[in-house]
């Protein structure tokens, strides 16, 4: 508890900007599919056939599972909150419609025959006497989809539409319990005190009549201060980067070199943003400004490029750096020093039992060998299944888990190999000795920023800025940047200052 209690104290910043984004695309959500599914059963009230075809429509689309729905709007609207707010307002019309139909159809028909003896016409019945007496049910279906949305909106985080779901990926992706936890109980609570208010609203009208004035006030300030800002907006710039710390550190980098070289310049940061399809795509759609890629990655998965990646990190760099320019009209800066790419580590204890010390070691010890590798890196050709051939090997015994789990399989010598990255933090943490690839088996992977052509000619001073980073920061280094977010809990954006500060980058 005391450990949780100074995460949440050193993240509060951080925490309170992740609530409000959760429950700004929750109730954004809930007010599209509010103005979408009780005006439509209205309408279909007295239309049973319609309006019983319109539930079944509505029950369809909440079988979707929602990370298949988010994966088929991404190729329509792309990422970010978008497709989240048109998956959640898909999944909130259905419990909204149908208690709003539900409720005028159950209306006692005696009543609406003395309205209609008292001359009232169909608008007048609706807004006295149906509309009234379907209210309570309306507000139930209301807060069924509100508590509906604020769990579902946890996945947002997926598709970079940031709230709690990222507090919920970081812990599963560094085995932080803390961050599991804020991001599960903030969930819950949301849900719970957002339901509680909205009981206490609906039990007077002049409650839910005051709410809606309020609604509608706040939403008018909200776009008037949007248009202000628009017409007098300074430079905008979107960094976004993938899962973990090191893309954290890198982006806080970016930010702080933006600024220096433009105090101006209003600098958006997006964390967690997603895997290397969702931010190329962003930057391809300018949904991102910028965002931190690894040179091996460029030619192995971004650009059509058919020929074997070169051993020399120049010769990738230079190589990734035309095809992005000639392909997709980007501009990809000039690398840092380290190197990120593929590794097999063992304990200390397994490597000087058996004398290995580099990949081309394990083929005499193939049978000793028991690996814990991601499912990724099980079947691909860059990684086990070209690892065999090249270097003529052939475990024991290969257990496939999910990439936060075999740092910690190892560490209680479930398995005795493990496949990694170079600046994995856990390296160090748990005393890991990472094998030489001594045939060059894996391709080059430097970072470097990589942003649109057009970005980069609007705007000289920033990429001149960035471009101190060119050459800069070590394996080492980095390693041990992410030891101290990852491991120590710093962070990102100081541990990243105090890198650009103690090497001159950063006045």
């Amino acid at each position: 508890m005391p450990k949780l209690l100074e995460t949440v104290s050193d993240q509060r910043v951080e925490i309170l900007q992740a609530l409000m984004q959760h429950l700004t695309i929750s109730l954004i959500s809930l007010v599209i599919a509010a103005l979408v599914a009780i005006p439509l059963a209205i309408g279909l009230r007295n239309k049973p056939i319609l309006g019983e075809a319109g539930l079944q429509v509505a029950g369809i689309i909440q079988t979707i599972p929602s990370l298949a729905l988010l994966g088929l709007l991404i190729p329509v609207v792309g990422i970010g909150t978008t497709p989240a707010v048109i998956a959640l307002t898909l999944y909130a019309i259905m419990p909204i419609y149908q208690n709003t139909y539900a409720g005028l159809k159950n209306i006692d028909p005696a009543l609406k025959e003395a309205a209609r003896a008292f001359g009232l016409s169909r608008f007048k019945q609706l807004q006295r006497l149906e509309f009234p007496l379907a209210l309570p049910l309306i507000l139930s279906g209301i807060r069924i989809a509100l508590v509906m949305v604020i769990g579902t909106a946890t996945l947002a985080a997926f598709i970079g539409a940031g709230g709690l779901g990222s507090y919920i990926m970081l812990g599963i992706q560094q085995n932080n319990n803390d961050y599991l936890l804020i991001g599960g109980v903030l969930s819950a609570v949301l849900a719970f005190c957002c339901s509680g208010l909205l009981k206490f609203v609906g039990k007077k009208p002049r409650r839910i009549y005051t709410t809606l004035a309020a609604l509608v006030v706040l939403a008018l300030g909200f776009g008037g201060f949007k248009l202000t800002e628009m017409l007098h907006a300074p430079t905008k710039v979107v960094i976004a980067g993938k899962l973990g710390s090191e893309p954290e550190i890198l982006m806080n980098m970016y930010k702080e070199l933006i600024l220096q070289a433009d105090p101006k310049a209003e600098v958006t940061l997006k964390p967690n943003f997603g895997g290397t399809t969702f931010l190329f795509n962003a930057l391809k759609k300018e949904q991102v400004d910028i965002y931190p890629e690894f040179t091996g990655t460029v030619l192995e998965a971004l650009v059509d490029y058919d020929k074997k990646t070169p051993s020399d990190p120049k010769k990738t760099y230079a190589i990734a750096q035309k095809q992005l320019s000639k392909q997709y009209d980007m501009r990809y800066l000039s690398p840092m020093a380290y190197q990120n790419g593929y590794d097999l580590a063992v304990t200390k204890e397994f490597s000087q039992k058996y004398q290995v010390t580099k990949l081309s070691d394990l083929a005499r010890v193939s049978d000793k060998v028991h690996a814990g590798f991601d499912p990724d890196f099980s079947n691909q050709v860059d990684g086990y299944l070209g690892l065999k051939k090249v270097y003529g090997l052939d475990f024991g015994k290969v257990s496939v888990m999910e990439p936060a789990l075999r740092y910690q399989a190892i560490a209680k010598k479930k398995v005795n190999l493990v496949d990694g990255y170079t600046t994995d933090p856990q390296i160090r943490q748990y005393d890991l000795m990472v094998l030489e690839d001594d045939k060059n088996f894996f391709p080059p992977y430097q970072g470097a920023p990589v942003m649109n052509e057009s970005f980069a000619k609007k705007n000289p001073k920033l990429v001149k800025s960035l471009e101190k980073l060119a050459g800069k920061i070590t394996t080492k280094e980095m390693q041990e940047m992410n030891y101290e977010v990852s491991v120590e809990h710093r962070k990102a954006s100081e541990v990243a200052h105090k890198y650009l500060v103690e090497h001159g980058l950063l006045k």
